[in-house]
């Protein structure tokens, strides 16, 4: 063999096995990039189930009549075919239950109509003798109107008739309004707001409604009224601020929302509306940011020293977001994470990974056996045997969920999905597991995303607000209207009595002893009940002035 064969064997055996690696090497990143496409998959594959769930499941997140945390213990029915044999309880009244009845409206404005038998049906057609009176067969109606009145105030003057010093002529004095100038009532001005921020009315409907009713109104009319209405609330809203951040617990919450006005320093039009829930105050705070400035300003939290102010304590309960992770660092705050949270995520790791159902399945009852042990624990008397036992269960649940995530985080086999949020549970698990230590607080945040349910209606109709005090006009009529509820008080009545209270201090947020009827947590301790927040009755109905 010549040496030149042999040259072109090894070159050809080199060229070869360049190919074989070069081949091995795209094999390699091959699979490598199948790995990383298979988890974007599975990634978006979670993404679409949890999408579709919120688009097209049902609002709430219950597993079914068979969920322990929806289930209240004597609702349950077992029919011994596990969940799928248990019927799912029907809605409405529960049969063999006793019913309220009938409503009573006899406190309603009344007006009577006599409906009487034609004359000629009222005597025997056989003898022509009369019949008897037998007394009536009542029943009623309740009618629905919508009355817009034109109060005109005519002003009687007299005119001296003497030559003794003094002016020459006296009027009556002006009747007292919210506004100094202005067109309506507080009565009409109470009902504006409760229509926009109450019920979620955007401007168009309301003058809509109100060209129905007789009143032909510009919208710029009513913002105009808003503007001015604004300024009015600012007293009440400061008190209401005062009183939630000196909270011991609040519910903290925070949601988006559009102000398209250019402001100096923000970028867009995205600002967040920040909600604070104590035990007697709901405060709304619309800031353009979400970061921990608000909440730290709100609660009076030194950044620089990292503590609170006046060495108070402050328990918050919330979601995992960052800013209220923030507050944990924070020397005399004790963060309460959401247990409801936690849930979720073992339901979205369900939904997306069908694999992972029955296991996600046990992790909710876990979470719903902590939950009945809570409200067991809630339903008892501190100091009793039964709070005891309570107490106990209580722990027993937390400690059966702790042991469970240490054994499933040790499993090496354990699907992506089911990691990830067991490592969310593990990051967490200290705020989470601080309940024991306040265990007559809730479990979760549902008290803030509630509160935050009106505003996001509001979001829904009119999307936002077209100028800067707009927003901060929304968040102070809420965070008003939100405590007043929270003491029992009805919005429209609360909110025409404090107007009707501006009206009597001559166009002025009231102050001093005229704002403490509006306290709603002083009243309501005081007397136990509160006040009466309707306008006077002696004077003119409410209904826009000329």
């Amino acid at each position: 063999m010549s040496v030149l064969s042999v040259t072109d064997d090894v070159t050809e055996v080199a060229y070869w096995r360049g190919r074989a690696e070069r081949a091995e090497e795209c094999a390699e990143k091959a699979e490598a990039r199948v790995g990383q496409l298979q988890l974007r998959v599975e990634e978006l594959s979670e993404q679409v189930a949890v999408l579709s769930r919120m688009l097209f499941g049902r609002s709430s997140e219950k597993t079914g009549p068979s969920s322990a945390v929806d289930e209240k213990p004597e609702d349950r029915q077992d029919s011994g075919g596990g969940d799928a044999g248990r019927p799912a309880r029907q809605r409405g009244q529960r049969p063999g239950s006793r019913g309220h009845g009938r409503r009573d409206y006899s406190h309603l404005q009344t007006r009577e109509e006599i409906h009487d038998v034609p004359e000629v049906d009222r005597a025997c057609p056989g003898c022509g003798v009369a019949f008897t009176p037998l007394g009536t067969d009542d029943s009623e109606q309740v009618d629905w109107q919508v009355v817009i009145t034109r109060i005109v105030h005519r002003r009687r003057r007299y005119r001296r008739c003497c030559t003794c010093p003094g002016p020459r002529t006296v009027t009556a004095p002006v009747p007292p309004k919210p506004i100094p100038k202005g067109r309506f009532t507080a009565g009409f001005l109470a009902r504006l707001l409760y229509e926009k921020y109450v019920l979620g009315l955007p401007l168009h409907r309301i003058a809509r409604a109100l060209a129905a009713a007789g009143l032909g109104v510009a919208e710029g009319t009513l913002c105009g009224a808003l503007k001015d209405v604004h300024g009015l609330l600012g007293g009440l809203d400061e008190q209401i601020v005062a009183r939630n951040a000196a909270a011991g617990h609040v519910h903290a919450d925070e949601t988006t929302w559009r102000v398209f006005e250019r402001v100096e320093g923000k970028d867009g039009t995205r600002w967040w509306l920040w909600v604070f829930v104590a035990a007697d105050t709901v405060v709304f705070r619309m800031d353009p940011t979400r970061s921990a400035a608000p909440v730290e300003k709100h609660f009076g939290i030194d950044r620089a020293a990292g503590a609170l102010s006046d060495g108070c304590r402050l328990v918050v309960s919330s979601d995992f977001y960052t800013v209220y992770q923030s507050l944990g660092r924070v020397d005399g705050v004790d963060p309460l994470w959401c247990w409801a949270h936690i849930r979720r995520y073992f339901i979205r790791a369900g939904d997306a990974h069908p694999q992972l159902r029955y296991w996600a399945d046990q992790w909710v009852a876990r979470i719903g056996m902590l939950y009945l042990a809570h409200r067991a624990l809630a339903a008892e008397q501190p100091t009793t045997g039964g709070y005891r036992e309570a107490a106990g269960a209580f722990e027993a649940a937390l400690r059966a969920i702790d042991t469970a995530r240490r054994a499933e985080a040790a499993i090496h086999s354990l699907h992506p999905a089911a990691k990830k949020v067991l490592a969310t549970l593990d990051r967490e698990w200290d705020g989470l597991a601080r309940h024991q230590d306040f265990p007559d607080l809730d479990l979760d945040n549902n008290a803030a995303e509630r509160a935050l349910r009106t505003p996001v209606v509001g979001r829904k109709n009119y999307y936002g607000a077209h100028a800067e005090w707009a927003a901060h006009l929304a968040a102070r009529v809420w965070t008003i209207v939100a405590t007043a509820e929270r003491n029992g008080r009805e919005p429209l009545a609360f909110l025409t009595g404090y107007l009707n209270a501006c009206a009597t201090a001559g166009g002025k947020a009231p102050a001093g002893p005229a704002l403490e009827p509006f306290l709603t947590w002083q009243t309501t301790t005081q007397t136990g009940s509160p006040p009466s927040t309707d306008p006077p009755q002696d004077g003119p109905p409410d209904g826009p002035e000329p």
